[in-house]
């Protein structure tokens, strides 16, 4: 009798036109947004390695995280759930919860692949190995940019250098080993997430936002070059009754409380050694002979404001800044060169696409679902709306007290604020992509309000 394994793995080699399961490179920045690539629109950004996977792969337009905090979305890359399903819904220490979380990686092993897991965990300041991977290179928390404390196999001891590259030294490494069963490699950088201050206690603070540390030979990249600003960052919130309260000492959000030039420019200073590491990554695997038989996925925890309606060094709240991520895939068994994809993709997604076209043993209780019918231009019934959703967090007192449901459709986002009354928000993407006209009391919203907010309910 054939075994349900065999059977979903020559099913997925059938589907992707290959002869045995394939390799998978999952990278995954930190705080990176969906439009500082080249490949996704940037005006100087120069990323050839990254934006080659495009090139050569799929560029999702489309893609979103369901809950724009970085634990609580890494959680949901590797279950394919939902925050308020998985469990990990804010940023504290959920060491204990992410031991225990049924992952893709664990269904890979399962199917006999060779797993590594190397750099920023961030579900808890536990730096121990999780199950589901064989090798592991980590740090506790958020870690730093240069001479970090990193756990090797549960060994731990300070290297010399600089985190991003000496990430990508494990990364090659790992993969330039001999083996006769496909791999997995997760690779999670720090970058480009501000350095923060943290404490014996595992919390955090990033007060005056933090600072982003290029390594020592990429100080001077894009040196003067202006900053590109959506519309939306040259002014306050517009109509944002909760963007707009009085909060303690805080000075009131505006143009003045954006983000500077240079921390922009430093930003992507930071992004040049992960364009590095990318390049190495695929003269590795091309070098082996195995680039063509991996899957290579690129993609972000969330993204981040750069002065969007007043805000800088933040992430967390419902709009596209926020929410919207860069993802790139490359597959030539399955992937045609070239394309990209319009239909709408999640980071729940992620783990059961993968899962398929390993031939692994799928995940339960999943809410996403596999992205291999958008891959083949083929995404039949596909999803029209999805849900965003954030936890109350009183670590920042700027979003304090302002958890929320989200629906997104292809045209609209309502907001609804759980603890603020009278603060929801709704928004006209199609007329308004920018989210600067409030219509949650328009009389042109009152008959589609309704509809959103009873397919925001199906959700919950």
């Amino acid at each position: 009798m054939i075994s349900r394994l065999n059977f979903l793995a020559s099913s997925a080699a059938a589907l992707a036109g290959a002869t045995a399961p394939p390799n998978i490179v999952f990278i995954l920045m930190d705080d990176l947004r969906w439009d500082e690539l080249g490949c996704t629109g940037h005006p100087f950004a120069k990323t050839p390695n990254i934006d080659r996977i495009a090139r050569e792969g799929a560029n999702f337009r489309n893609a979103f995280v369901t809950t724009p905090l970085c634990s609580p979305s890494r959680a949901s890359f590797l279950t394919g759930q939902y925050a308020h399903t998985h469990g990990v819904i804010d940023n504290s220490d959920h060491s204990p919860l992410s031991h225990k979380l049924m992952t893709f990686p664990r269904r890979l092993e399962a199917a006999g692949y060779d797993n590594a897991f190397i750099g920023k965990w961030h579900m808890g300041v536990d730096e121990s190995a999780r199950p589901g991977f064989h090798h592991w290179v980590s740090f506790k928390g958020q870690g730093v940019y240069h001479d970090p404390e990193i756990n090797v196999n549960g060994v731990t001891r300070q290297v010399k250098g600089y985190t991003t590259d000496i990430l990508n030294d494990h990364a090659v490494a790992f993969l330039e080993r001999r083996r006769s069963a496909p791999f997995l490699l997760y690779l999670a950088h720090k970058a480009v997430h501000p350095e923060l201050t943290q404490y014996a206690d595992g919390s955090v603070s990033d007060v005056n936002g933090g600072k982003f540390i290029p390594a020592d030979r990429h100080k001077n990249l894009y040196a003067g070059i202006p900053v590109p600003r959506r519309p939306n960052a040259h002014g306050g919130p517009q109509g944002k009754p909760a963007l707009e309260r009085k909060i303690g000492d805080l000075p009131p959000l505006s143009v003045k409380t954006g983000t500077d030039d240079e921390t922009m420019r430093d930003r992507l200073r930071v992004l040049a050694a992960v364009e590095e590491g990318v390049g190495r990554i695929l003269r590795t695997l091309e070098k082996s002979g195995q680039l063509d038989r991996t899957i290579f996925v690129f993609t972000s925890d969330e993204g981040y404001f750069y002065g969007e309606h007043g805000l800088s060094f933040e992430r967390r709240l419902a709009y596209e800044e926020s929410a919207r991520i860069p993802l790139l895939m490359r597959y030539p068994a399955l992937i045609r060169a070239g394309i990209t994809v319009d239909a709408i993709a999640l980071n729940l997604d992620l783990a059961p696409t993968l899962l398929e076209i390993a031939g692994a043993e799928p995940l339960s209780n999943v809410q996403g679902r596999s992205l291999v019918p958008a891959l083949k231009g083929e995404p039949k019934d596909w999803r029209r709306s999805f849900l965003i959703e954030y936890f109350t967090d009183k670590v920042f007192p700027r979003v304090a007290n302002m958890g929320y449901k989200c629906l997104r459709t292809h045209r609209w986002k309502y907001i609804h604020y759980l603890e603020l009354k009278g603060m929801d928000e709704l928004y006209d993407l199609a007329a308004d992509p920018y989210e600067m006209k409030n219509l949650i009391n328009d009389p042109s919203a009152r008959e589609v309000l309704p509809q959103l907010k009873r397919e925001l309910q199906s959700y919950l």
